[in-house]
């Protein structure tokens, strides 16, 4: 790892979802979802400050309240424009290295953060984005709710100044992606391809998943992939409660 280099981890939060809204206070095993997805991100080795970007939009004082309570650092910024919020906390924490998080990812395993921050930082400064979804999003091996991408300032500041259709704005990295040959690139993936299991939370179903994992471990704090992993495959119908939810596409905007 490079000492002299600052890696801030940004959690993209707000309360308007349109299929499941206020799902990111919703409670799981007696916790609100930010804080579940704060603090597992706090655990990476790799990063040095964790912070949740949210929106100007009222429906999200209560998001910052709630940050202030916990002591989370927190900005706010455009509602559509999560490439403009990413820049903004950035800017706002002296990032060198932006590792993008969605706080819809209550299962995010600190250790999976460090190995794609590490193999980004392996290759830097030739690297500018990395990745664990995949080479060009053509196969996804970790589940969906186990993404991971690090970018260097930079490549954040090119993108917001050039990437112009609504979908690049709000997704914030499908730039980085189509702009081919313009990055260096790194990708992580796991040991077997788990990419068609949803661990994100966008709908009921996906909630009752997750509550139904936190479940499981009870009588365990600081369970990971490997052990969810483990799970699902000696309980595969838990698999089932989600399994036919659709995935919002890249392109997806709203």
């Amino acid at each position: 790892m490079h000492k002299d280099v600052r890696v801030v981890a940004v959690i993209q939060a707000r309360m308007g979802s349109s299929r499941l809204p206020g799902k990111i206070l919703l409670e799981i095993a007696g916790t609100p979802m930010l804080q579940r997805v704060v603090e597992r991100v706090q655990k990476a080795k790799t990063v040095d400050q964790v912070v949740v970007a949210t929106t100007v939009e009222s429906s999200d004082d209560e998001v910052v309240k709630f940050c202030e309570d916990q002591g989370f650092p927190y900005v706010r910024g455009d509602l559509e424009d999560v490439l403009d919020r990413h820049l903004l906390a950035a800017r706002t924490f002296n990032a060198d290295i932006i590792v993008r998080i969605t706080a819809d990812c209550p299962l995010m395993d600190p250790e999976v953060i460090d190995r794609t921050v590490t193999a980004f930082m392996d290759e830097y400064p030739q690297a500018q984005f990395g990745t664990n979804r995949g080479k060009d999003r053509i196969e996804r091996t970790y589940p969906i709710g186990m993404d991971v991408e690090v970018m260097t300032r930079e490549a954040l500041e090119m993108a917001h100044e050039e990437a112009k259709e609504a979908y690049h704005r709000e997704h914030v990295t499908p730039f980085l992606y189509e702009a081919r040959g313009r990055f260096g690139k790194t990708s992580v993936d796991a040991d077997e391809n788990y990419g068609s299991q949803r661990w994100a939370v966008d709908t009921p179903e996906d909630l009752e998943f997750i509550r139904a994992i936190y479940d499981r471990f009870s009588d365990q704090k600081d369970f990971g992939f490997e052990d969810v992993i483990a799970l699902l495959k000696s309980e595969p119908a838990l698999l089932k409660i989600n399994a036919s939810i659709r995935q919002k596409s890249m392109h997806d905007v709203g």
